[in-house]
């Protein structure tokens, strides 16, 4: 190990492992970049520009960006430099620039806990099915001179989780920017470590998505003048393959100079760990221009509808700024040369609208990932329906699935304060008619068009009932036949309801009903609710509740059942009969949250899906919510109720985990 070079904020640790091979003699030029790009419009861009656009950045403070588009919502990663790892998810580009972050994991151990920078989130198949693998860069709080990657593994398909830890690949040596590459049934690891004063890129096989077996091989590293910009960097190994060519898109020069860019290397052979194998082009291929100064560090999606190619970024509005918090989230459309080579033109400059990916505004017909629910109604218990040929009615909740119908839907947040109402089937609960043409048509399940008559706000009413509005019409949902309660219990529920509330309909009322198993995640941490230090089978009342990493363990497994009013008990998976409650039945800030058996109100929570795509859980006794101690990220961090902060740590979210 040698002397820790920094400049700024970012580090070069001089360090070498495995075998060192020449890198490839020959080079040859790389494709000429398009120049053509449109100038800002001198008032900013029109409204009618803006329809199906988005404009860049899309958001500040988004160094290392990576994204995929998957069931009907893109995911994006950015760098935090904390010890949180922060997800968005939005069904379009530009809903990205407002769309909640998640964190989905967090880290105290002092050994990996901090820095956390260059995530990357890829879907690999598994004996246990599809799973999603983040890999991200993170060392020890003081310095950057133990930064390696570590990896994270999905419970099921979705890409927010819930998450477990596995492993680092390298934990000994400093290593950055790690990428998975699949060739020929074989997955292999890319990364960028320090050799003397070049930080370079190698390559290892892989015997799981954790662990390198056998032989490392460095096989590129910095040549020419344009990669020595501040220092001689190459990293950020990202691969690109279309019509069976191969290749790997990396950034070189420093990053907190404005000449950090991309270059271009080709996979010319069969074996990868050989250093011939690789074919360096001599010009870069993604540079500063139109006001974007170093653009880089990359990633690549298709478009919703699979017919286009684009790239995303980081990049900075001045000379001036390097490689900190100034670092925003770009994407553009790029193309290919008749050689196969891909063309990523020149940065767009900010401001310029740009046409939104092929396919966003559907057709689509996709499952989503999401919390699974019914939609219940105050005024005779019966779900809304959909069945195969589209129609939306209220029938009975158990009976459905006899009908050849659902009453299950996914709840998946839209952003702006929206949700989709997504049947199993793909389709999604739409006012009108498809597309919303036909005014007057009630409710039907439709291929997704991208419509405000698709999206719902689920509004708080009294007593955890709420109303399910549709964001275009305002209107709210309920059905025509619907009956209200015998008088005498509508008189009763109008005494009920406290002063200078106006009185509702109890078929415009609803109980949103989470099905089956689920985690209770903390967007502040990204760990689970978990009843603490007991045995996977056994759970009792007075047990404590703190978060706890996903293990996949029955004591972190949730049902929700229907209690009073719209309120629900949240049982224990182990035993129905426990449920979270508050303990000594108090209404005092601070009380410790535990089981109980269920039954009473203090046993009895209000889920409210809230306006940014979060829940808040509040005690029907006390009216407080289930929060956080401190905002903590360590196994075990024990929950109170508190009063509403609208604060991370008393947010969360509801995941299936069948």
């Amino acid at each position: 190990m040698k002397k820790l070079l920094s400049l700024m904020l970012l580090p070069a640790m001089l360090i070498g492992c495995g075998k060192e091979t020449a890198a490839p003699a020959e080079k040859s030029a790389a494709p000429a970049a398009q120049t053509s790009v449109a100038s800002q419009p001198a008032n900013g861009p029109s409204a009618q520009q803006m329809v199906n656009s988005f404009i860049n950045p899309i958001f500040p403070n988004g160094a290392d960006p990576w994204l995929e588009y998957f069931e009907g919502n893109y995911y994006l990663t950015t760098t935090t430099w904390t010890s949180q790892l922060v997800m968005r998810k939005s069904p379009t580009l530009a809903g990205l620039a407002t769309a909640t972050p998640i964190n989905i994991w967090s880290e105290s151990d002092l050994g990996r806990c901090c820095n956390f920078w260059a995530f990357e989130f890829h879907r690999l198949n598994t004996p246990k099915g599809p799973r999603w693998y983040v890999m991200y860069t993170s060392g020890i709080a003081e310095n950057f001179d133990r930064q390696h990657l570590s990896v994270i593994e999905s419970y099921g398909d979705d890409p927010l989780g819930p998450y477990t830890y596995k492993g680092s690949p390298m934990p000994d040596i400093w290593n950055i920017d790690g990428n998975y590459f699949e060739h020929k049934g074989q997955l292999y690891l890319l990364w960028s470590q320090w050799v003397g004063d070049e930080q370079t890129i190698w390559i290892s096989k892989m015997s799981n998505p954790w662990t390198v077996e056998g032989e490392r091989v460095k096989i590129v590293r910095p040549e020419y003048d344009w990669e020595f910009s501040g220092m001689k960097v190459n990293e950020g190994p990202e691969m690109l393959k279309r019509n069976g060519k191969t290749y790997m898109v990396y950034s070189a020069s420093f990053c907190n100079t404005p000449d950090y860019k991309l270059g271009l290397v080709e996979l010319v052979g069969d074996d990868p760990l050989k250093v011939e194998s690789w074919h360096k082009f001599d010009k870069p291929v993604f540079s500063k221009a139109n006001g974007v100064y170093g653009p880089g560090h990359n990633g690549f999606f298709k478009s919703p509808d699979g017919t286009e190619d684009w790239i995303i970024y980081h990049g900075n509005a001045s000379e001036l700024e390097g490689c900190t918090s100034t670092r925003s989230v770009r994407a553009q459309k790029f193309t290919w040369n008749e050689d196969g080579t891909p063309n990523f033109g020149e940065p767009v400059a900010a401001g310029v609208p740009v046409t939104s990916p092929s396919g966003e505004n559907g057709p689509l017909v996709t499952k989503v990932q999401s919390t699974q629910v019914s939609l219940v109604s105050k005024a005779d218990n019966t779900c809304v329906v959909a069945d195969n040929s589209g129609k939306i009615s209220a029938a009975s909740c158990a009976d459905a699935a006899s009908n050849n119908a659902s009453a299950t839907w996914n709840l998946d947040y839209t952003t702006n304060g929206n949700y989709r109402l997504v049947t199993p089937e793909g389709l999604f609960l739409t006012a009108g008619g498809e597309q919303c043409a036909i005014t007057n048509a009630g409710l039907s399940s439709a291929p997704w068009h991208n419509q405000l008559c698709q999206q719902w706000q689920i509004k708080p009413y009294i007593k955890g009932w709420v109303a399910l509005v549709n964001a275009q019409t305002q209107e709210e949902l309920r059905f025509a036949d619907c009956k209200e309660p015998a008088p005498k219990e509508v008189q009763k529920s109008v005494e009920d309801i406290p002063q200078f509330i106006e009185p509702k309909s109890a078929c415009a009322q609803w109980a949103v009903q989470p099905q089956g198993e689920n985690a209770i995640t903390s967007i502040q941490s990204g760990k689970a609710i978990t009843v603490q230090n007991k045995a996977d089978a056994t759970v009792a009342a007075g047990d404590n509740i703190a978060q706890q990493e996903w293990l996949n363990k029955t004591n972190q497994r949730w049902q929700f059942s229907a209690a009073e009013e719209g309120y629900f008990y949240i049982q224990s998976s182990v035993n129905k009969q426990q449920c979270i409650a508050v303990a000594k039945k108090s209404i005092v800030p601070g009380t410790n949250i535990e089981l109980a058996n269920c039954g009473e109100d203090y046993t009895q929570w209000q889920v409210e899906f809230l306006a940014d795509g979060t829940v808040k859980l509040a005690n029907r006794k006390s009216t407080l919510v289930i929060d956080l101690a401190h905002g903590g990220v360590e196994d075990f961090t024990n929950f109170a109720q508190a009063q509403w902060l609208n604060s991370n740590g008393q947010r969360f979210q509801i995941k299936p985990v069948q």
